[in-house]
Protein backbone atom coordinates (compact mmCIF):
# COMPACT_ATOMS: atom_id res chain seq x y z
CA UNK A 1 0.00 0.00 0.00
CA UNK A 2 1.38 3.64 -1.18
CA UNK A 3 0.59 6.76 1.25
CA UNK A 4 -1.20 9.09 -1.81
CA UNK A 5 -0.87 12.11 0.80
CA UNK A 6 0.13 11.75 4.27
CA UNK A 7 -2.33 13.78 6.85
CA UNK A 8 -3.96 14.51 4.29
CA UNK A 9 -6.99 15.85 7.07
CA UNK A 10 -9.57 13.74 9.76
CA UNK A 11 -11.37 11.21 8.73
CA UNK A 12 -15.43 10.59 9.41
CA UNK A 13 -16.25 7.51 11.10
CA UNK A 14 -17.60 6.09 7.76
CA UNK A 15 -14.21 6.68 5.95
CA UNK A 16 -13.17 4.79 8.73
CA UNK A 17 -15.75 1.82 8.71
CA UNK A 18 -15.39 1.61 5.00
CA UNK A 19 -11.53 1.44 5.70
CA UNK A 20 -12.24 -1.39 7.90
CA UNK A 21 -14.83 -3.70 5.65
CA UNK A 22 -12.37 -3.19 2.93
CA UNK A 23 -9.84 -4.92 5.00
CA UNK A 24 -12.24 -7.61 6.04
CA UNK A 25 -13.96 -6.93 9.41
CA UNK A 26 -17.05 -7.97 9.91
CA UNK A 27 -19.56 -9.79 12.55
CA UNK A 28 -18.91 -12.88 11.46
CA UNK A 29 -17.93 -15.03 14.42
CA UNK A 30 -15.07 -16.48 12.74
CA UNK A 31 -13.23 -13.54 13.07
CA UNK A 32 -9.80 -15.58 13.20
CA UNK A 33 -9.89 -15.67 9.36
CA UNK A 34 -9.85 -11.95 8.98
CA UNK A 35 -6.41 -9.96 8.58
CA UNK A 36 -7.03 -6.97 10.39
CA UNK A 37 -5.73 -6.80 14.21
CA UNK A 38 -7.70 -7.27 17.27
CA UNK A 39 -7.97 -3.38 18.16
CA UNK A 40 -9.08 -2.73 14.72
CA UNK A 41 -11.84 -5.15 15.02
CA UNK A 42 -12.81 -3.22 18.41
CA UNK A 43 -13.06 -0.33 16.46
CA UNK A 44 -15.09 -2.13 14.06
CA UNK A 45 -17.78 -2.93 16.88
CA UNK A 46 -18.13 0.32 18.12
CA UNK A 47 -18.31 1.95 14.97
CA UNK A 48 -21.25 -0.68 13.61
CA UNK A 49 -23.53 0.74 16.06
CA UNK A 50 -23.05 4.03 15.69
CA UNK A 51 -24.50 6.63 12.78
CA UNK A 52 -21.68 5.06 10.65
CA UNK A 53 -23.29 2.18 9.25
CA UNK A 54 -26.33 3.44 7.77
CA UNK A 55 -24.32 6.14 5.70
CA UNK A 56 -22.92 6.14 2.56
CA UNK A 57 -20.49 8.17 0.60
CA UNK A 58 -23.76 9.83 -1.72
CA UNK A 59 -25.50 10.58 1.58
CA UNK A 60 -22.34 12.76 3.32
CA UNK A 61 -21.44 13.89 0.18
CA UNK A 62 -25.06 15.66 -0.21
CA UNK A 63 -24.64 16.90 3.02
CA UNK A 64 -21.53 18.68 2.20
CA UNK A 65 -22.85 19.91 -0.44
CA UNK A 66 -25.94 21.41 1.42
CA UNK A 67 -24.03 22.95 4.50
CA UNK A 68 -21.92 25.32 2.33
CA UNK A 69 -24.48 28.02 2.91
CA UNK A 70 -24.36 27.61 6.82
CA UNK A 71 -20.47 28.70 6.72
CA UNK A 72 -19.47 25.82 9.53
CA UNK A 73 -15.99 24.85 10.74
CA UNK A 74 -14.43 21.35 8.94
CA UNK A 75 -14.49 20.01 12.72
CA UNK A 76 -17.94 20.96 13.13
CA UNK A 77 -19.42 19.29 10.39
CA UNK A 78 -17.05 15.98 11.03
CA UNK A 79 -18.52 16.13 14.59
CA UNK A 80 -21.80 16.47 12.90
CA UNK A 81 -21.49 13.80 10.66
CA UNK A 82 -19.93 11.62 13.05
CA UNK A 83 -22.83 11.94 15.63
CA UNK A 84 -25.83 12.40 13.39
CA UNK A 85 -27.21 14.82 15.75
CA UNK A 86 -31.38 14.37 15.71
CA UNK A 87 -32.54 17.26 18.06
CA UNK A 88 -31.42 21.25 18.29
CA UNK A 89 -29.87 20.28 21.97
CA UNK A 90 -28.01 17.26 20.62
CA UNK A 91 -26.22 20.47 17.70
CA UNK A 92 -26.02 23.24 19.51
CA UNK A 93 -22.63 21.95 21.65
CA UNK A 94 -21.39 20.92 18.41
CA UNK A 95 -21.18 24.23 16.44
CA UNK A 96 -19.87 27.03 18.14
CA UNK A 97 -21.77 30.23 19.42
CA UNK A 98 -24.59 28.42 17.40
CA UNK A 99 -27.56 31.23 17.61
CA UNK A 100 -24.91 34.34 17.39
CA UNK A 101 -23.87 32.76 13.87
CA UNK A 102 -26.59 31.10 13.18
CA UNK A 103 -29.96 32.10 14.95
CA UNK A 104 -32.46 30.31 15.72
CA UNK A 105 -34.37 29.29 12.48
CA UNK A 106 -31.08 28.99 10.49
CA UNK A 107 -29.77 26.73 12.83
CA UNK A 108 -33.71 24.65 12.65
CA UNK A 109 -33.22 24.76 9.10
CA UNK A 110 -29.77 23.16 9.10
CA UNK A 111 -31.40 20.19 11.70
CA UNK A 112 -34.03 19.55 9.57
CA UNK A 113 -31.71 18.99 6.43
CA UNK A 114 -29.37 16.80 7.97
CA UNK A 115 -32.14 14.69 9.73
CA UNK A 116 -33.45 14.36 5.80
CA UNK A 117 -30.00 13.83 4.45
CA UNK A 118 -28.10 11.99 6.76
CA UNK A 119 -29.90 8.40 7.90
CA UNK A 120 -30.34 7.59 11.36
CA UNK A 121 -28.06 5.58 14.05
CA UNK A 122 -29.52 2.22 14.31
CA UNK A 123 -30.46 2.70 18.02
CA UNK A 124 -32.30 6.18 17.43
CA UNK A 125 -35.19 4.10 15.71
CA UNK A 126 -34.92 1.68 18.95
CA UNK A 127 -35.55 4.68 20.84
CA UNK A 128 -38.46 6.14 19.05
CA UNK A 129 -40.17 2.54 18.94
CA UNK A 130 -39.56 2.84 23.19
CA UNK A 131 -41.18 6.29 23.34
CA UNK A 132 -44.35 5.44 21.37
CA UNK A 133 -44.61 2.11 23.25
CA UNK A 134 -44.16 4.05 26.49
CA UNK A 135 -47.10 6.63 25.04
CA UNK A 136 -49.16 3.70 24.24
CA UNK A 137 -48.95 2.07 27.78
CA UNK A 138 -50.27 5.00 29.05
CA UNK A 139 -53.85 4.53 26.94
CA UNK A 140 -56.08 1.93 27.84
CA UNK A 141 -57.95 -0.01 25.26
CA UNK A 142 -60.46 2.61 24.38
CA UNK A 143 -58.06 4.64 23.57
CA UNK A 144 -58.53 6.67 26.69
CA UNK A 145 -55.98 7.99 29.03
CA UNK A 146 -55.40 6.35 32.02
CA UNK A 147 -55.40 7.69 35.59
CA UNK A 148 -52.30 7.34 37.52
CA UNK A 149 -52.21 7.94 40.67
Amino acid sequence: MKIKKANAGALTNFEVLDFLRSKGASKDPNRIIATIAPSELKVYDYLVETAACNQTRENIGSFLENCKEYDLAKAEILNIINVRPAFPVEIDPMIEQLSPRLGREKADNLLEMLTEVLPPPPNYKAEEEEEEEEDQEGENISGEQMETG
